[in-house]
This record gives C-alpha cells, structure tokens and sequence, in this order.
C-alpha cells in the first residue's frame, strides 16, 4: 500500500510532536522532582520565613552601684517604637504622625531612616521613635491594624538618677553603628554599647546576652496566634529565649564623697579632682570638670546640643582627671627633694641664700615668687622657695630626677586604662638632645626641678605618688571596680588592691620630706597655712604652675583666663596615719595657696565629719535598689 505524499508529511510531523511533548512533560516532571524532593526543604523554608519573624530580645544592663551599694547607673522602662520597612506602606506614615503627634525634624528622621533600609536590611525592625508615653502606645495599639510593619516593644533604657555626678567615671551608652555591627559580634541595629568611662570598660559584662522571640505574622505583618501555624516554630524553646541580665558592679567610689568633691569644685569653671585611700589605691571619688549630661549622651543629640557640647572652651568631653596632663608645677618638688636625700646630695642643715632668681652662667632668668633669704631643707618645701629647689635640681641632673619621678608613677600611665589614660610626660637628657634645636641644656633641669619645662602629669598620677609617700613608699595600682555581682547580686569576683612595687627610699627621706609637708599646712609661713582652720591633721604642697611665659601674658587682652596659672594642692590626711590623698587641679585658678587648698581642706574636713564615720567597715551597709 503506497502512503501519499500528504500522509508521510503528517506522521512525521506528528512523531516530532510527540518527541516534543515528551521531552516537554520530561523536564516538567524534572523541574518537579527537583522543587519537590531536592529542593523541596529549601522553598519550604522560604515560604515558613515569610510568616516566622524573629525579634531579638534586648538584655538589661548590669546595675554600677558605689562602695555601699547605692546605686549610681541603673535601668528604666521604655516604650519604643520599632517599623519592619518592607510591611510599612508610605501612606501609613501620615497616621504614624497623627497618633503619636510628630514634629517635622522627627518625621524627616524617622523617613530617612526607613528609605536608608536596603536589600535585607528592609526585612529588620528600625527602631524609629524611643520612648513614647502611656497615651501614644495606647492609641498605636488600638489602631494597629492601620499600621502593618509597626509594633511597640518594652525596653530597658538606661537611667543616670544623679544627673552629670561622676559622669566622665560612670559613662554613657548610645547606639552602636554600623561598622561596630560588621566588627564585633553579638550587635545588632538598636543595640546600646558603652561609649566612655566604666560603661565602655565594662561593657563585657554590663551588656549581658541577649534573647529572642519568634512568632507568625500574616501578609500584611500582623502576629497570628492560630495554634495550628505556632505549630511551625517548632517547641517552646525554640519560640522564645529570655535574654541575660548583665553583671552588677561595685565601684570603690563613695556617693557621699563624690557629691561632696564635686560641690567644693561648684565655683571653678574648669578643674579636676581625685581622692584615693592610701593604704589600698582605692579610688574613692574623681571628678573632672565641666561635666556632661550621660543621659542626653545616651540618645540622639540636636546640633545646637552637639555645637554646645563640642565647642566649649572648658571641654567638657575631657576627663582631666586622667586625660589632662599638666605641668605639676611646685608639687613636683617632692620628687626633686627626694632625688636630693637619696643621693646625698643635700644637706637638710645647709642654707641656700634666695635673692629672688637664680644665676647660671650669664643668665638670670630662673626666679622665685619672693626673695626668702636664707633657706635650708625644711623652710624651702614650707615655703615652695624655687632658688633652693633650682640648686638641688642642678646637683641631681636631670636622668636622675627623671629616674626618681617614674620610681613613683609618674610618666607612665597609672594602669587605671579609663577613657584613654595618658602618661604625662617625664624628659631625659638623651629626649632633649634628640627633639631640641640646641640639644640638652641645664635650664631644662632647673625647669623640671620644679615641675615646669616639660614635666607634665595627671591628676591621678599625682594622687598615687602622693599616697605613696604617705604610705611610706607602697606604690599601689588605682582601683575604681571593688567586685562583680550577679543580677541577683551575688559576689562572681573580687579585687583586691594591687601593688605595683615599693620605691626604693629609706626611711629617713620619707620622714624629713613628710615633716616638710607637714609644715606647709600647720606651720605659719607655709604656702596653704591660711586655709588651715587649726583643727585638720593635714600635710601637703601647692603648685601654682605657670601656663605661658609671663612676657606673653598682657598681649591680648581677650580670654584672659588662659594666662592665669594653674592651681594645685596635693595632700594626704590625717598627716600622722595617713588614710586618704586628695589632689585638686583648678585650671587657670592662679594662686595654689589661695584657691585649691582651701577646696582641698573642705573635701577632707567632710570627709572625716560627714564620711568616715558612716564607713567604718567600706563596702558594706543597706544596698538601696
């Protein structure tokens, strides 16, 4: 049978139709086996994602209590409220505006924020107004369902109840950025992070460990709570896990004592303090002055709050205490003496005539405040004669001065590591015939005998080398954390005092240098003896260090604060049994005598009358919550 030409043309179109629509069905089925048994587990995964939500659960930071247990940093409620971007729709702002009441600079910030998600970051909650009032999340949560992507969560916000009282020790928090998310692990957008002081120290253990929670939300972005879907999240510790309370710490700070330090400061612009206990390094109070607000820190600042804040001439973001570093001026000559005895280069009988400058060569230029006449040992430290100290200066040199100095802390950082402790500065003969035009000269050592020149130190630095010499030569590392707690507030860990080393000087260097400083306060004649009120056991020494050449001083007329000098008094008290050292810095205070042992003589005169007794056994007494 012959097919026709018409028919052969058909059937083998028709068998290619057929190999067609196998090969089709084929990779239908192909397609189908891998989205179902490959690929299955993952699409599955995908579509169960676009309904689970998971929002992390912020942990409580750590409470910072003083040496009693009172409590200085602590935690409060917060309503914030948070938007998902890819649930928001633009028209849903309008409302977002009328119910919580809105100002336009809070509108472009909040819009701004949520036009800045992109790609994943879209699908995360923003935190985009903290703290809302009992009224606005009311009024969020009746009309929730105008609001998809919105929701009001409880947070812990952090609390400062005593304002800028220790704020350049205690610190701030504010939100950590976007870098810091990339580099350290754990963070979050809207996680808080310690920026400065025992917040940023301590971070470690103050952050505690976050929680999380997981939950079913429907297109629109509204949680479902249809048992049979929760089913999808799996058991109940997959759902939600509670976050971590962060440790509590237990400064060595007294409250009492730094309200009482940082009332005494009230009437200075600009100046530091720092009271430690002698016999441990224990800090006990440290302010730093002008303070600033941590709880304006801790939240978003205005420009006119950041213009305010930066560009104070006093500088308010400097923790002098441990970042100043000044020229100690006469409170140096405790060193230079010291260095003089040891190496039996002064003869405490011997009388040096003062006739108001000092001569070397054919120069002249090295004066005292007064022509004293003649000076031995003891009248030159009352007295802060600079002509004696300048000839015992000479007869040390100046590496051995240099020596000296770092025996008792000073140049080096204290090892405190708070806000970025700087060293000071203590010079070498060798450091001067590397960095000077005319290489090392002895005016340099004149200088550096009496804590001018180069010489430069920190308030702490100088607290430390004071108790040093009261303790009788125990140079102990400062301390600021007595011990670590638990949130229910049992003890994990201590810390003791710590003794960096004991400076080699005998007993008589301490005794005849002691005796001086005695003199300073109780005898007549002695620099600070008018701010005694005859009843403090106290012994110390003023600095009034010079802070530009005295030529330069009448040239402009403006901002003439800053030619003043310097106003120092270190000292320890009581002068027999010494307990605590105080050291007090007023910038550009002018006269020692005058202006800081007057504040020194109230902080230790309150001390012992309104402290002391109250904390006969430290550390303990009724924790207040």
């Amino acid at each position: 049978m012959q097919v026709r030409p018409e028919q052969s043309s058909f059937l083998k179109k028709y068998r290619w139709m057929t190999v067609f629509i196998v090969l089709s069905f084929g990779v239908l089925l192909g397609r189908l086996v891998q989205m179902q048994l490959i690929q299955g587990r993952d699409y599955r995964d995908q579509a169960h994602n676009l309904m689970i939500r998971r929002v992390t659960l912020k942990a409580k930071r750590g409470v910072v209590m003083d040496r009693r247990g009172r409590v200085m940093v602590d935690n409060e409620i917060n309503f914030n409220v948070y938007i998902v971007p890819r649930y928001f729709p633009p028209e849903a702002f309008g409302k977002l505006k009328k119910y919580l009441k809105l100002d336009d600079e809070q509108s472009r910030h909040i819009q701004k924020k949520i036009l800045g998600a992109q790609g994943d970051r879209r699908a995360f909650s923003l935190l985009a107004v903290p703290a809302i009032t009992w009224d606005q999340r009311a009024r969020l949560e009746t009309n929730a369902f105008e609001l998809p992507g919105v929701r009001v969560l409880t947070e812990w916000k952090r609390r400062y109840p005593y304002g800028n009282l220790a704020a350049h020790t205690l610190g701030y928090v504010n939100e950590v950025s976007r870098a810091e998310i990339r580099r350290l692990k754990g963070y979050r957008i809207g996680n808080k992070i310690g920026r400065f002081g025992i917040e940023r120290q301590w971070e470690y253990y103050l952050r505690g460990k976050p929680g999380f929670e997981r939950f079913i939300v429907d297109v629109r972005g509204r949680r479902q709570n249809d048992k049979r879907l929760l089913r999808l999240l799996g058991p109940p510790s997959k759902r939600r896990q509670r976050p971590r309370t962060g440790s509590n710490l237990v400064l060595t700070l007294d409250l009492d004592l730094q309200r009482i330090v940082e009332s005494s400061l009230r009437w200075h612009p600009a100046g530091a303090a720092v009271v430690v206990e002698v016999n441990t390094g224990r800090i006990l109070a440290m302010s730093s002055k002008p303070a600033f607000d941590p709880a304006m820190l801790s939240s978003r600042l205005s420009r006119e709050q950041a213009r305010q804040l930066y560009d104070n001439p006093y500088h308010p973001m400097l923790d002098k205490t441990v970042m100043g570093s000044y020229f100690p001026g006469s409170t140096f000559k405790v060193i230079t003496a010291i260095a003089a005895l040891e190496e039996r280069l002064a003869n405490t009988h011997e009388y040096i005539f003062c006739k108001g400058y000092h001569e070397y060569g054919r120069k002249s230029a090295f004066r005292c405040t007064s022509k004293h006449g003649p000076m031995h040992f003891h009248s030159a430290i009352v007295r802060s004669c600079n002509i004696y100290f300048y000839t015992l200066g000479q007869r040390v040199g100046m590496n051995r001065l240099s020596r000296y100095a770092r025996d008792f802390g000073l140049g080096t950082p204290t090892g405190l590591g708070l806000n970025g402790e700087r060293g000071g500065f203590i010079p070498t003969k060798a450091w001067y015939a590397k960095n000077m035009p005319d290489g090392f000269r002895i005016g340099h050592t004149l200088n550096a005998s009496v804590g001018q020149g180069n010489v430069t130190t920190t308030p702490l630095q100088l607290a430390m080398a004071y108790a040093t010499i009261a303790n009788g030569g125990k140079l102990y590392l400062p301390q600021i954390v007595q011990r670590l707690e638990t949130s229910e507030g049992k003890t994990v860990r201590r810390y003791p005092p710590v003794l960096r080393r004991r400076v080699q000087v005998s007993d008589r260097t301490f005794r005849l240098v002691k005796a001086g400083l005695r003199g300073v306060v109780n005898e007549p004649g002695g620099t600070a003896h008018n701010a005694w009120d005859g009843r403090l056991s106290v012994a110390g020494k003023t600095g009034t260090a010079q802070v530009i050449k005295r030529e330069r001083k009448s040239r402009d007329p403006r901002d003439w604060w800053r030619f003043e000098d310097h106003a120092w008094f270190a000292a320890y008290a009581p002068a027999d049994n010494p307990e605590i050292a105080v050291v007090v810095l007023i910038e550009h205070g002018g006269s020692a005598g005058k202006v800081a042992a007057p504040i020194v003589m109230r902080i230790v005169r309150d001390y012992f009358a309104k402290v002391r007794p109250k904390s006969n056994r430290p550390g303990q007494g009724r924790r207040i919550r």
